[in-house]
């Protein structure tokens, strides 16, 4: 059993149907932005969101894998209306933008179980995502499986997101873990599986309903091709 378990989380632990083009969110975003005097139509409110997560992307060219922060985003939408939005209000509009996106949110089966089975085996529980925390962070806590971890890492946080290996190491080091006593556990073959191999860590591919469909190699140390949380515990508990 190894001391240390790094996990993905959609896709992995949360399964999630989001819609983010949909003209039911961009109607109602654009009514939130009324709200506080930024004046938008729907398709304008959308392209200009386009537009300035594109410049933020650029802005960020120099990192291999950027991440930006939407938040920020936000922010500036208000901005570009001359609307005075301190970063809160920011941070809640994303929130709402969120809630308004998303078709489904649920755990797979197991998970709870998985997670319940290692905190009790006094092991240490990890999260490297690939997400916004202004989205994630209410959504573990939704599902309640938010303080099951011992550590939490974004990458709207660090400004990079996997498979780039300064993600990686930022988790190994932030958190004083050896790599030989630690697994990354991911439906990703490129994110998860090619970043955990490219520095070193052991890794587990479970195949879910959210896998890429591509031709990689599949570099894991072990595969789940169901999909089935619940064999975890027979492959890397025992």
């Amino acid at each position: 059993m190894y001391k240390n378990y790094i996990f993905d989380l959609y896709g992995t632990l949360i399964d999630i149907n989001t819609n983010e083009r949909s003209r039911y969110l961009w109607e109602k975003m654009a009514c939130f932005y009324s709200f506080y005097g930024a004046d938008y139509g729907p398709s304008e409110l959308y392209w200009k969101y386009v537009e300035l997560c594109k410049q933020e992307e650029k802005r960020m060219s120099d990192i291999d894998y950027p991440e930006i922060e939407l938040s920020y985003v936000f922010q500036q939408l208000f901005q570009k209306k001359s609307v005075d939005a301190d970063i809160e209000l920011a941070v809640q509009t994303g929130k709402i933008f969120r809630i308004l996106s998303i078709q489904y949110i649920r755990l797979y089966d197991g998970v709870t179980e998985l997670l319940d089975e290692l905190k009790k085996a006094g092991r240490k529980i990890l999260l490297l995502s690939n997400a916004q925390r202004i989205f994630s962070e209410s959504e573990m806590k939704m599902l309640k499986i938010y303080d099951y971890f011992d550590g939490i890492l974004f990458s709207s946080d660090q400004s990079c997101r996997k498979p780039s290996p300064l993600f990686y190491q930022s988790v190994l080091e932030k958190y004083q873990i050896d790599k030989k006593e630690s697994i990354m556990i991911g439906n990703d073959p490129v994110a998860d599986i090619k970043g955990a191999y490219d520095i070193g860590l052991p890794s587990l591919y479970i195949k879910s309903n959210l896998s890429p469909d591509d031709n990689e190699e599949l570099l894991s140390t072990y595969s789940i091709m169901d999909g089935n949380v619940y064999q975890i515990r027979n492959l890397i508990l025992k």
